[in-house]
């Protein structure tokens, strides 16, 4: 009985794929990826339509009668489904000044430490140059002329 199982199981294992199913398996092999896209998707959706309210909330359409809500829920779907995708947002503080905020609520500013820290990280990791310019005005713009030499 027990082997009977076993070949029944090997002949449906044995069944040609329709092109549909390898193309499937070939671009989405695991069920994780699957899930990631399908949330990934979602957020997308949700980003939008709550991007889509806001604007509405404050540009009139000819032809549909604005209407007034209160933008509060709706921006803060709309802040989390950003921030789901790594973005911050700056918010206005009393002084009229924006200031950006880290997850812990902790204002964006960087201390020296920090910043010489980050400097050393990236010139270990790429070449690169800094060029400070203390004097200002400066504009650096292609000339017309060729140089003469």
């Amino acid at each position: 009985m027990a082997e009977e199982v076993l070949i029944e199981e090997e002949i449906k294992e044995e069944k040609p794929k329709s092109r549909l199913d390898k193309l499937k398996d070939k671009i989405l092999p695991d069920e994780e990826e699957k899930a990631a896209i399908i949330s990934t998707m979602v957020r997308l959706g949700v980003l939008v339509w709550s991007g889509g309210i806001l604007t509405l909330n404050y540009v009139t359409v000819p032809g549909i009668p604005q209407q007034k809500i209160d933008p509060t829920f709706i921006a803060s779907v709309f802040t989390g489904v950003l921030a789901s995708f790594g973005i911050q947002t700056a918010s206005k503080k009393g002084d009229g000044t924006m200031k950006m905020q880290n997850g812990n609520g902790a204002t964006g500013q960087v201390t020296k430490k920090e910043l010489e820290s980050l400097i050393e990280k990236a010139s270990q990791t790429a070449p690169a140059q800094t060029i400070r310019i203390e004097q200002a005005p400066m504009v650096i713009a292609p000339s017309s002329k060729p140089p003469t030499v």
